[in-house]
């Protein structure tokens, strides 16, 4: 179905981005109805964490075709999982966790370590041609979590991730793939909040695959991006982050009593932070402008 040009809502988000010091992409979809509405919306972007979805996709469509048990249990080391402020990354022992918690990881709390342990297992290229079968062409993982850290230790001539300055200069900005759509995963507003709707409508994997996808979705812990634009109690929000360094984007889902809608909002400051709650703010701010806009 056609994206939906509206005027008033484009020039609202746009306010909204000025004010926010930073570029913003928009896509909001009616599940239901499949009416749309989007602001910059087929232009790429770093993905950053979202591309979890297309991995979780991924994950559930393999078991759909009995590659994968989702009940068996998985041991992970301690050594070379991949870095992060959350989960198994910070764990100090061994772990053992079936696939499907390993997945509920990977949303809930963004675990880097249990994506790449997944990755492994289902393939990134897999993931890739899942994405063009499902007609969603410009969501492309070049890597996983480990990946991206790697890039930005090569990039900024340092031996570690702790090495690595967080808030880059501008030269050093100039040369990290990671912030730039064309060497790293991408995706676009659009795509993510059709992969969304295909999740929501059973179309992404069978109805029981896409039933638990939707479950741990609607599990995610942090309220500080989306959430923040939908704050009645009989609104039900859920769906993924993605945060690096110029980036901040979420991925998600706002259910009303009566409808639902698919809406990604991505951000790219103008100048890093590693604290940003102006980014954060608008995330929510214009997934209601653009949700709003399909309610009237």
């Amino acid at each position: 179905m056609p994206v939906t040009s509206e005027p008033a809502a484009a020039k609202r988000l746009h306010e909204l981005f000025d004010k926010a010091d930073v570029e913003g992409f928009v896509h909001a979809v009616d599940i239901d109805s499949g009416r749309q509405v989007g602001y910059r919306a087929d232009q790429p972007v770093v993905a950053a964490s979202t591309f979890k979805v297309p991995v979780l996709v991924e994950l559930f469509r393999q078991a759909d075709a009995g590659l994968i048990d989702l009940t068996e249990q998985v041991t992970i080391g301690v050594d070379a999982r991949a870095p992060g402020p959350t989960g198994l990354s910070v764990m100090l022992d061994p772990v053992t966790l079936s696939w499907r918690d390993l997945a509920l990881w990977m949303i809930v709390v963004s675990d880097n370590a249990a994506t790449d342990v997944i990755c492994d297992c289902v393939g990134i290229d897999n993931v890739n041609a899942t994405m063009q079968a499902l007609a969603l062409p410009a969501t492309v993982l070049e890597t996983d979590c480990r990946g991206i850290f790697a890039s930005l230790v090569e990039d900024a001539g340092v031996v570690s991730v702790e090495e690595f300055p967080f808030v880059p200069d501008d030269e050093l900005l100039s040369r990290l793939r990671a912030v730039d759509p064309g060497t790293t995963d991408r995706t676009t507003a659009h795509d993510m909040a059709t992969l969304l709707r295909l999740i929501w409508t059973d179309a992404a994997a069978s109805d029981e695959s896409c039933e638990q996808m939707r479950r741990i979705l609607l599990s995610q812990v942090w309220p500080h991006r989306l959430a923040t634009g939908f704050p009645e109690d009989d609104v039900v929000t859920g769906g993924k982050t993605g945060t690096i360094i110029l980036w901040r984007n979420e991925a998600g889902v706002a259910v009303f009593p009566d409808r639902r809608y698919a809406v990604a909002v991505y951000t790219r400051s103008r100048r890093p932070r590693l604290k940003n709650p102006a980014a954060d703010a608008v995330i929510g701010a214009a997934a209601r402008v653009a949700v709003d806009s399909l309610r009237l």
